[in-house]
């Protein structure tokens, strides 16, 4: 049984197939690496290099390696850019989605794990987010991962397609040094620029209703992210029962003020973070709970902070260089 990993050269997507790869699972990476890096993809696994707005692509793609089911991470990840870019977003992640599922139809492939986000829930009223919380998105990129777990929840009805959808929110850390975020709006690529360019990191507000005044997150290691998808998708193979949605979360979350923390100790920088306004929006608190996945999907929290801000940083440093 082959897997089809969409967004296999990125970041996640790229650890998703070292999992796979990890269980003897064999794997295809389909990207158009307008994110993703081949490096990332492991010597040996076929890339696919193109969209998945490429339709016919998709279906020799499936047809052509004897695709059994698909873990799809590929998508326009960055909330705050698709506010200014709404059709972009839609046409990556819905229309792209459309599509592939439009081909796995064609070609009888009726497995999919879904990299959906936490961000359907928007700005949740609740301590701990359930999948059950609400879902509210509040932009663009929310609005169209809620829409892709609907296309699922739909094609399940009308075809039978077996499916689970995986929320979750801030992916860090590294399992292997040759494969690290890339990301120019994720906090730790932006701490670790910013050190090494010289410059002192920024928090932005420190007077939130938090122990130390900064915003609480999930914070999850891409290692546990990528094994919790590779469950789901043994579970599908296996046609074991499965819930249709997810969250993977600590169920406690991180203080950006403990990273920045834990970022000086690992890196051994003594620097005093600066203190920028608070952003328009930006909640206090959201932490999930991860206790349904942990049920079915094996999900733990293997790594202590500072394994991931360390796992983070060899990987960032190995790459060489400052900036991004």
């Amino acid at each position: 049984m082959n897997w089809l990993v969409t967004g296999g050269a990125g970041y996640i997507g790229a650890h998703v197939v070292r999992a796979l790869e990890a269980e003897g699972l064999g794997t295809v990476v389909l990207d158009d690496l307008s994110s993703g890096r081949r490096a990332f993809v492991p010597e040996g696994v076929p890339l696919v290099h193109g969209s998945i707005l490429d339709g016919p692509l998709v279906d020799r793609t499936l047809h052509e390696y004897d695709i059994a089911g698909v873990i799809h991470v590929a998508g326009f990840k960055y909330a705050g850019v698709s506010v200014q870019q709404p059709l972009h977003t839609y046409r990556q992640n819905v229309t792209g989605t459309a599509n592939l599922l439009a081909a796995m139809q064609e070609r009888g492939v009726e497995r999919i794990v879904f990299s959906s986000s936490a961000a359907v829930y928007g700005t949740p009223d609740v301590d701990l987010v359930t999948e059950d919380t609400p879902k509210s998105p509040e932009s663009p990129y929310g609005e169209s991962k809620l829409i892709g777990e609907w296309m699922l929840r739909d094609q399940g009805v009308a075809t039978g397609l077996a499916h689970t959808s995986l929320r979750y929110f801030n992916v860090v850390g590294s399992g292997t040094p040759d494969v690290y975020d890339v990301s120019p709006h994720n906090l730790f690529p932006l701490v670790f620029d910013a050190l090494l360019d010289g410059r002192t990191p920024r928090i932005n507000g420190d007077d939130y209703p938090t122990p130390d005044g900064t915003c609480v997150r999930d914070y999850l290691h891409v290692a546990d992210l990528a094994a919790a998808h590779v469950v789901a998708a043994k579970r599908l193979a296996d046609d074991l029962p499965i819930e249709p949605v997810y969250n993977l979360g600590s169920g406690d979350g991180v203080s950006v003020g403990e990273i920045m923390r834990a970022v000086a100790e690992v890196t051994g920088i003594d620097f005093t973070p600066e203190i920028a306004a608070r952003r328009p929006g930006d909640p206090a608190r959201i932490v999930a709970s991860g206790e349904l996945a942990a049920r079915d999907l094996d999900w733990r929290m293997r790594y202590s902070l500072a394994e991931m801000v360390r796992s983070a940083w060899e990987a960032r440093r190995a790459a060489g260089g400052g900036g991004s």
